[in-house]
């Protein structure tokens, strides 16, 4: 039988996205202007803003910037007043500004500790606070958080990071229950793997820790193509790529073998003189560059090179199980 469903439509709905001036946010901008969507734009910085707008505009939006910091509830507010200036409602809010701090947690800087939690914890709680009274007037609404696999494993030398993915997580899946007697309002979860976007560039490194993103970090687009996804379909989870399930799956079989092994190996990147330290965006605005794709520290393989790669993973992680239900017996 043909499948006689038609696709979902979702011109002309009004979308919040934060940390829209980069990374994943930028990519999630442009998906959205690709749907006809209209587009609400926030980040620390106007002048980044006012450049994914332009990109917006080109694709045939409406978007509009609200220069906004999360961490801060009142500018949320504001935010959230002037997407209802739009069309007077807001059908889709996008938790996703973010910073990351990595280093040993006693050489972190306590106000970069601090400030890692108010951005990514507080400001999606402080999203989520705003936009759930609108959702209820209004009786319909997708709340999509962007947490990371940082939410079902630690991030090594990233403790601040961990410790916010883990309570949005937490919050996410308390608010599901709440929301459990609306129908029509969702609140949902991503969880994606380490993404080749400008993040990690524009993130805090302390204890001369320096890295660029491996090669075989999944494309934020394909993220932003979720979010879309989620937002014509919500559910209230979704693991969005291969690594991000294979990671989960591995650290709940070998929690310690996993931490402890990604922990060294990080430790062996680290330098003596701490030359490479940075505040990153962390505690001020993301400097350029800013688009949506970062630097790696190879070059990115071809289709075919990353299906060898994902079989000699699974390959691997056949045998490491085998071996150790062997052990067992």
């Amino acid at each position: 039988m043909k499948n006689t469903e038609q696709p979902v439509s979702i011109s002309q709905k009004t979308v919040v996205i934060t940390g829209a001036s980069s990374g994943v946010g930028l990519a999630a901008a442009e998906a959205f202007a690709k749907e006809g969507c209209n587009l609400v734009l926030a980040a620390r910085g106007k002048e980044a803003l006012d450049e994914t707008v332009a990109i917006c505009e080109a694709l045939g939006a409406s978007a509009i910037a609200v220069p906004t910091n999360v961490s801060e509830f009142k500018e949320v507010e504001h935010l959230a007043e002037k997407a209802l200036e739009v069309n007077g409602s807001i059908d889709f809010w996008i938790n996703n500004a973010g910073v990351m701090a990595t280093g040993k947690f006693e050489e972190t800087p306590i106000e970069v500790i601090d400030q890692v939690i108010k951005t990514n914890l507080l400001g999606y709680m402080h999203g989520a606070r705003t936009v759930l009274p609108i959702f209820k007037k209004q009786k319909h609404g997708v709340l999509i958080n962007n947490i990371s696999i940082g939410g079902w494993m630690p991030a090594p030398y990233g403790t601040a990071y961990s410790a916010s993915k883990y309570g949005i997580r937490g919050m996410v899946e308390c608010l599901q229950g709440e929301v459990s007697d609306e129908p029509d309002i969702h609140i949902v979860g991503l969880y994606p793997s380490i993404q080749r976007s400008t993040g990690n560039m524009h993130s805090a490194k302390y204890s001369g820790l320096d890295f660029k993103i491996p090669p075989t970090a999944s494309d934020p687009k394909k993220l932003a193509a979720a979010m879309v996804e989620m937002a014509k379909n919500p559910r209230k989870s979704k693991f969005t790529d291969w690594s991000s399930l294979l990671m989960r799956t591995a650290y709940g079989l070998f929690p310690k073998t996993v931490i402890n092994s990604t922990s060294s190996a990080l430790r062996l990147l680290m330098k003596e003189d701490n030359n490479t330290d940075t505040d990153g965006n962390v505690l001020t605005q993301s400097k350029n560059p800013m688009r949506i794709y970062g630097e790696t520290i190879l070059p990115v393989p071809s289709k075919k090179t990353k299906k060898i790669m994902l079989a000699g993973l699974l390959g691997a992680a056949a045998l490491v199980i085998i071996s150790m239900s062997g052990k067992k017996k």
